[in-house]
């Protein structure tokens, strides 16, 4: 079968589509023929070894897939052979087969597609676990989504309004702004790229502030980090909070601790990862709401970019480079 793999740590043009072994089922095991396969930005970070988890080498990034049960190995009631699934990796899903764990596995909702399917899980579960259980978010609360164009940007933007919020977006083009109001935001501004000067850090706070009716965000959403995360704290409510969801400017800011004593508002860091593994019956409880409100309407995946296995790494460049909106998915048809 056909892989796209990362033989040595470098940037997405290093990856190398390769011929390997199809996987079997031992104890416990399900054995998956991909149909597609989320990019996420952590697979950016996973083939530079800047992530928090390390697969050795070799190994395919994509950490979420969508498709069909090839074989299941012994012990395995949950699922049965021909059984559509999505499926939480960690890694190894831009392949044509991968070997999963069931119970980190779910049942795609009948009606429901691939690509769809591939691009809900980890941004749609890191935002709901961040709103819901790290913020708290209150029906009529600002919510500030920084980012808001990006995977968990607008799913974050959507979810706020899923919870009953006022929402609004923030992103580096009149564009991506356009899309989140497209996609339930209340109101947006669009912020400079790269460095920020101290003076347009005062803008951004400014923005922020006035977007809120003068009150400041009451939970911020802050997925890019840099030069924009200090200037959102000035700007939050009073008991105020503000979610480190990560790092896409590429730098980690250094916060002076004061600004939550001025505040009273609190710093909450988010690793939804780590949640899954330690409270798993909570995850799918969330996972099982998030299905729902699929079904229903409430949220979709925004899809704005399909590749092909060969064209893995352009899909990933597209996320490095931050020029992606929603989702980009890598599919296993050769035509995409």
């Amino acid at each position: 079968m056909k892989a796209m793999l990362c033989k040595e740590y470098g940037p997405p043009e290093m990856l190398v589509l390769s011929d390997v072994p199809s996987p079997k089922a031992g104890p416990g095991q399900i054995v998956i023929t991909v149909k597609a396969c989320g990019v996420n930005f952590p697979d950016v970070l996973i083939i530079e070894n800047k992530y928090q988890f390390k697969p050795p080498l070799p190994f395919a990034p994509g950490a979420e897939i969508a498709g069909v049960v090839k074989e299941t190995g012994e012990g395995v009631a949950r699922f049965k052979v021909g059984d559509k699934v999505i499926a939480s990796l960690g890694s190894g899903g831009m392949q044509e087969e991968v070997l999963a764990d069931p119970n980190r596995c779910i049942a795609m909702p009948d009606g429901m597609d691939f690509d769809t399917a591939s691009g809900l899980v980890l941004t749609y579960g890191t935002s709901h676990y961040a709103l819901k259980d790290r913020a708290r978010l209150k029906a009529g609360e600002n919510l500030v989504v920084l980012g808001a164009a990006g995977g968990v940007g607008l799913a974050a933007v959507e979810l706020g309004k899923a919870f009953g919020a006022r929402v609004v977006a923030g992103a580096s083009s009149l564009e991506k702004v356009d899309l989140a109001r497209r996609h339930g935001a209340d109101d947006g501004f669009v912020y400079p790229s790269g460095k920020l000067s101290r003076d347009q850090q005062k803008e951004l706070t400014e923005e922020i502030r006035r977007l809120t009716g003068g009150q400041g965000a009451d939970v911020l959403y802050d997925p890019i980090g840099g030069d924009y995360s200090e200037p959102a704290i000035r700007a939050m409510n009073w008991e105020g909070r503000f979610l480190v969801i990560g790092f896409a400017a590429g730098e980690i800011p250094r916060i002076p601790l004061n600004l939550t004593l001025l505040k009273s508002c609190d710093i909450l860091g988010v690793f939804w990862g780590a949640f899954t593994a330690r409270d798993p019956k909570r995850n799918q409880e969330h996972l099982a709401e998030l299905l729902r409100w699929c079904v229903e309407g409430k949220i979709k995946p925004y899809i704005s970019a399909r590749f092909p296995l060969a064209r893995a790494g352009e899909a990933i460049r597209m996320l490095a480079d931050r020029k992606a909106q929603g989702k980009v998915v890598v599919t296993m048809n050769p035509s995409a």
